[in-house]
């Protein structure tokens, strides 16, 4: 009497990827909270526009960690981006960010389209056949 085991599931490569998604997300937020200093000293203190300004892209970019799954959560990211970096207008060290983070997201982004292509054409590692 022999057993048949059950194939191990098929690893999904987008998993990871929506991963490295909100990890670059937590960075950002990060990076844009370091900036909170220079904001209290620079320019009337957190409670200022441009204090509110920080705050507010520190919570939307926490809040897309939970819906980088989303379909439409990258055109919602690189609206962000385009957002962060017309804040060059109040504060040029929060572009400067936001064009730093943007060419990120660029890169980001092709690798996706790359692993994308990959996977259709059935060349991952996870979906070759073991000898």
């Amino acid at each position: 009497m022999t057993e048949q085991v059950a194939p191990p599931p098929k690893k999904d490569p987008m998993k990871a990827f929506r991963g490295i998604m909100a990890g670059t997300l937590i960075l950002e937020v990060i990076v844009v909270a370091l900036a909170l200093p220079v904001i209290a000293k620079l320019h009337g203190g957190i409670t200022s526009l441009v204090g509110w300004v920080a705050f507010g892209f520190i919570a939307l970019f926490i809040a897309m960690c939970a819906f980088v799954r989303k379909p439409w959560a990258i055109g919602a990211v690189v609206g962000l981006h385009v957002l962060l970096i017309a804040s060059w207008i109040l504060l040029p060290a929060m572009g400067v960010i936001g064009v730093i983070f943007g060419l990120v997201w660029v890169y980001m982004l092709w690798l996706r389209k790359d692993l994308l292509k990959r996977m259709a054409e059935g060349r991952l590692p996870s979906q070759q056949q073991a000898p």
